[in-house]
C-alpha cells in the first residue's frame, strides 16, 4: 500500500484486526491526515506555523484510549439523547446508555466514532470515506450509510460534506469533533471567537436542553462580537448556539490565536461549542508530546440541536428511508497582520 501511494500508510490495527489507514492530502499550503477510525482528521497544519492546529497524536491506541472523539465523525446521532430513550414511528427505542449511564452520546457503544470506516477513492487533495451502520446498532433502526468527503481546495482550506441515506426510516445528526488550538499555548482559554447566533440552549445537570432557545444577550454566551472564549469565573462551555440565518451556507464562527484565524463556514443549523473544560489526557502520546489537561482544546461542531427526538419544539433529525442527508462545511485557515494580533493581546 505505501508502495503504491507514498500518502498512506498503516496508521495500526483494531482490537478485531483491521488496518487503520492514515490517508494524507494537502494543497495551498495546508497537510491534513485522515486515518480510517472514526474517520478522523488525526494532524493538520499549514505552511510557517511548526505545530499542528488539531489535538490528537502518533499511536493509535491512543485513540482508543485517550482520543475518544478526537476528530472523528461523531453519530449516527451527535451530542446527547436524554434518558437514552426516544421514539419513531409509533415505537419506542431504547439507546446505549454510554454516559454515565443516563443519556446517549454520540451514537453509542458503537458509534460513528469508534468503527473502521473504508477509503473508497483519494487523490492528493481529496479523500473520502464510508461506513454501513447496520440496522440495531445502538438502538437505531435501518441500516445507515454514511459517507464523509475530505477535501483542500487551492486556498488551503478545509472542505468536509457529510451525507447519509438509510433503507428505514431513523434519526441521522452526525457531527464533526475536532478539538483545536490554533496558539500551541497549553489552554484554549485566551483564543478570540465570534459566533454569529442570536439564540442557544440552555441545558440541565446531564447536559441535556429542554426549553425553547434563550437569547445570549446579557449572558456569557453573548459571541455575536468578538471577545475572548473564556474569562475568569464564567461556567463550563458545553452549548449549542442556534445559528442566524440556519440552513445556508454562510460564515457562523471566527476563532483567532496568535497569528492564526480560523473561519467556519457551514450550512448546518446548530453550532455546539465544547470549551474542553474535562480534559484530561496526561499519559498519550500528543502532537505536542505534553498533557492536554483542561481546555487543551475547543470543539467546535455543526450538527443539528442536541435532543432532538425528544423535543418537538426542535428541528426534525427524522432521515425518511431513501431519502439523503447532508451538511457542509468549510474552515479556511489565514495568518492574522500584526495590528490584529495586538488587538488579541
Amino acid at each position: 500500500m505505501t508502495n503504491m501511494d507514498p500518502d498512506r500508510e498503516i496508521f495500526g490495527v483494531t482490537p478485531c484486526g483491521l488496518q487503520v489507514v492514515r490517508k494524507t492530502i494537502s494543497n495551498g499550503g495546508t497537510k491534513a491526515s485522515i486515518i480510517t477510525w472514526g474517520a478522523t482528521l488525526q494532524d493538520l497544519r499549514v505552511d510557517g506555523v511548526e505545530h499542528s492546529l488539531v489535538l490528537g497524536g502518533e499511536r493509535f491506541n491512543d485513540y482508543l484510549q485517550h482520543f475518544k472523539y478526537f476528530g472523528a465523525i461523531v453519530g449516527r446521532v451527535a451530542n446527547r439523547v436524554e434518558n437514552g430513550q426516544t421514539h419513531l414511528n409509533g415505537q419506542i427505542l431504547v439507546l446505549d446508555k454510554n454516559e454515565d449511564e443516563k443519556t446517549s452520546l454520540h451514537g453509542g457503544f458503537y458509534g460513528s466514532s469508534e468503527q473502521n470506516w473504508t477509503i473508497d477513492y483519494a487523490t492528493d487533495c481529496t479523500c473520502k470515506l464510508s461506513l454501513i451502520m447496520p440496522d440495531g446498532q445502538g438502538g437505531y433502526p435501518g441500516n445507515l450509510k454514511l459517507s464523509v468527503i475530505y477535501h483542500i481546495d487551492a486556498e488551503g482550506s478545509l472542505n468536509l460534506v457529510v451525507e447519509g441515506q438509510s433503507d428505514k426510516d431513523t434519526y441521522c445528526n452526525p457531527a464533526h469533533h475536532t478539538y483545536w488550538n490554533l496558539s500551541n499555548e497549553p489552554d484554549v482559554r485566551g483564543h478570540f471567537i465570534t459566533i454569529d447566533a442570536d439564540y442557544y440552549l440552555q441545558i440541565n445537570s446531564d447536559k441535556i436542553p429542554k426549553l425553547a432557545p434563550s437569547e445570549v444577550e446579557g449572558t456569557q454566551f453573548d459571541y455575536r462580537l468578538k471577545r475572548e472564549l473564556k474569562r475568569s469565573g464564567e461556567a463550563v462551555l458545553d452549548h449549542n448556539f442556534c445559528l442566524n440565518n440556519a440552513g445556508i451556507f454562510k460564515r457562523v464562527c471566527v476563532l483567532e490565536a496568535g497569528s492564526l484565524r480560523l473561519e467556519l463556514e457551514t450550512d448546518a443549523i446548530g453550532l455546539q461549542v465544547y470549551d474542553g473544560d474535562h480534559l484530561n489526557v496526561l499519559s498519550a502520546k500528543t502532537h505536542t508530546n505534553k498533557a492536554y489537561k483542561r481546555n487543551a482544546g475547543l470543539a467546535i461542531e455543526p450538527q443539528f440541536w442536541p435532543n432532538a427526538p425528544n423535543n418537538p419544539l426542535y428541528p426534525s433529525i427524522l432521515l425518511k428511508s431513501g431519502d439523503i442527508f447532508t451538511q457542509t462545511s468549510k474552515w479556511r485557515l489565514t495568518k492574522l497582520d500584526s495590528a490584529v494580533r495586538s488587538q488579541n493581546m
